[in-house]
């Protein structure tokens, strides 16, 4: 029997494949023209990365659900950060922000034809090994804080390919809060490994892809030297908060 299901395992992720690459065809236009615009065109490109990420969803069986630890509210600036274990990451952390952000994006995925194109168009780029594109990153990342714009990073960088619920994290996100001032919204995808697992692109299952809004974390009065309080304070209550959905 294990055959069998691992069979339309494969047959069910080519199939989805298909779906997001047509749809990334049907996307590219109109992403192309948005793209020369500055401030709105990106804004509208992460409309239509929306509109792409709810249409795959649907013709792939997979349900976007949202929970509320707290109230959410829209209208407040944030730096967005949630584990990073799956691809699936990225259409739920497109599905998840409901306001005008942009995101820290792997320099690495640039080299995907088409899709790379359209994933610069709507990232902000760093490349980790190299200190001038880190220091490019974070210029651009507080240039979007400046415009009244949130951020979304991943704090773990890559995937966690641990035994444990969180990969240690980098400190970019909590430097730029403090600069900023501007307050870290956590959330948790528990779910999205259960849909992909990182070790293949074969292993993708229909089900419900959950994203877990935790309460913010203010950082209001906060120096750089608390900036090692401040990642332990949100790793804590990620940590714990993936213990009790996973």
């Amino acid at each position: 029997m294990k055959p069998v299901i691992k069979a339309i395992q494969i047959i069910y992720s080519v199939y989805a494949f298909c779906v997001f690459v047509i749809l990334m065809l049907l996307a590219f236009p109109v992403i192309a023209v948005a793209s020369t615009f500055k401030i709105k065109g990106g804004n509208f490109i992460y409309n239509i990365c929306k509109a792409w990420a709810k249409l795959w969803y649907i013709f792939i069986f997979v349900k976007h659900k949202e929970v509320y630890e707290v109230k959410h509210n829209k209208q407040q600036q944030y730096i967005f950060v949630a584990n990073h274990i799956s691809y699936m990451d990225i259409p739920t952390m497109v599905l998840s922000i409901h306001q005008p952000f942009r995101a820290l994006g792997k320099y690495e995925m640039i080299k995907v034809p088409i899709f790379g194109w359209i994933y610069k168009t709507a990232v902000i780029l760093v490349d980790r090994k190299n200190a001038e594109t880190r220091a490019r990153s974070v210029r651009a990342l507080k240039a979007a804080i400046a415009r009244n714009i949130s951020i979304f990073i991943f704090p773990e960088g890559t995937f966690n390919e641990t035994e444990n619920v969180l990969k240690p994290f980098y400190d970019g996100a909590f430097r730029i809060a403090i600069e900023t001032q501007t307050p870290i919204k956590p959330l948790l995808f528990p779910d999205t490994i259960k849909r992909l697992h990182y070790k293949s692109i074969f292993s993708l299952l229909p089900g419900t892809c959950r994203v877990i809004y935790l309460e913010e974390v203010s950082v209001k009065g906060y120096t750089m030297s608390n900036l090692p309080e401040l990642k332990q304070k949100v790793f804590a209550i990620m940590e714990e908060g993936l213990k009790r959905y996973l």
